[in-house]
């Protein structure tokens, strides 16, 4: 009779296999009694990442979040909400929280396929979905109510966000985005911003174009499942508008800076503008609810995107603070049917 145990055996015991570490908070750094700067780490993506939160002075009262996207950049570059606006300001008297993460520069806040040579690994889907809102909840003792907005290429990326996770949040606001990604316009599109601007390979964001990964991210082509989620829509038409002057603030007075805002951004706007207005209509073929804001000048830029956000402000804090219907109520406390 053979007495021992499987250490005796002359196998040494395998150490067990790390555990990855879950996402969390790393630091919290209070810069003023309105702010705070986290560093959340993601485990989706394995690095860190900088996460600007406003908040009102007083926290011991639960108040609901606005997630708040910077745009082509990821907020790695000049043109963020925190340079461009002064949306610190107009928050700072709001009963929110607006979270905005700093990263994520031309990847479309999209879970990518593979990781990208240039671009890195790229699972913005998931860290924003999944990863980030406990954490903000917990840190914040918010009320759970979630809305979500972006600008130019995150206002592609927030409706896709809001499809892949319908009831995470109350409201989506889209701001001069194109809707569409798998046609043509959509396509060249997006070439423009991952490829041309941001060196990636699109192939490793969504496969190869036209294939099931661009169809599974066209808003356009999954408008059906924003039913239930409030939607708002701005765009321009394109023409030089009230903000495309040598006297407006981000102009400056600089000509060159005018010329390229009232060219480059006016061609940009009218394209977005167009897939805006195929959206409004996609959906409202569907009978899915939206509201489509469509400025009669205006050009993709800052300035138009502020007050964007000041006009569609009133109607996210109106659908954030609102109460379940009874009936609502009523179907979420039945029991599940077995």
């Amino acid at each position: 009779m053979i007495i021992g145990s499987a250490t005796t055996s002359g196998v040494a015991a395998a150490d067990p296999s790390p555990v990855a570490p879950a996402s969390n908070i790393q630091t919290a750094v209070h810069d003023s009694p309105l702010q705070t700067t986290l560093i959340v780490y993601s485990a989706s993506m394995n690095r860190a990442i900088p996460v600007t939160v406003l908040h009102p002075k007083d926290t011991s009262k639960p108040v609901p979040t606005l997630y708040l996207l910077n745009g082509a950049g990821g907020g790695e570059d000049s043109a963020t909400w925190a340079a461009k606006t002064s949306y610190a300001q107009f928050f700072a008297d709001k009963n929110v929280n607006v979270v905005t993460p700093i990263g994520g520069a031309f990847s479309y806040y999209t879970d990518w396929q593979r990781d990208d040579p240039v671009l890195g690994r790229n699972k913005w889907q998931t860290f924003l979905t999944k990863e980030l809102p406990p954490l903000i909840d917990k840190e914040f003792k918010t009320t759970g109510a979630n809305a979500i907005a972006g600008i130019s290429m995150a206002g592609t990326s927030v409706l896709n966000l809001a499809i892949a996770d319908p009831k995470l949040y109350k409201a989506v606001a889209a701001y001069s985005g194109c809707a569409r990604t798998s046609d043509p316009l959509g396509l060249q599109y997006i070439r423009m911003v991952v490829g041309d601007r941001g060196r990636g390979n699109i192939v490793n964001m969504w496969g190869v174009p036209g294939g099931p990964g661009w169809r599974a991210n066209d808003p356009y082509l999954n408008a059906a499942k924003l039913r239930g989620t409030k939607v708002y829509m701005t765009s321009g038409t394109g023409l030089p508008g009230q903000y495309d002057r040598l006297d407006s603030p981000l102009i400056d007075g600089d000509p060159v800076t005018l010329a390229n805002q009232v060219l480059l951004g006016g061609v940009i706007e009218a394209a977005v503008n167009n897939c805006t207005q195929q959206m409004a209509a996609r959906m409202t073929q569907l009978h899915v609810p939206n509201k489509v804001l469509t400025r009669s000048g205006g050009t993709h830029s800052w300035a138009y995107w502020e007050q964007d956000l000041h006009d569609t402000w009133p109607l996210i804090e109106a659908d954030l603070n609102a109460k379940p219907a009874p009936a609502a109520k009523a179907a979420a406390k039945a029991p599940a049917k077995k």
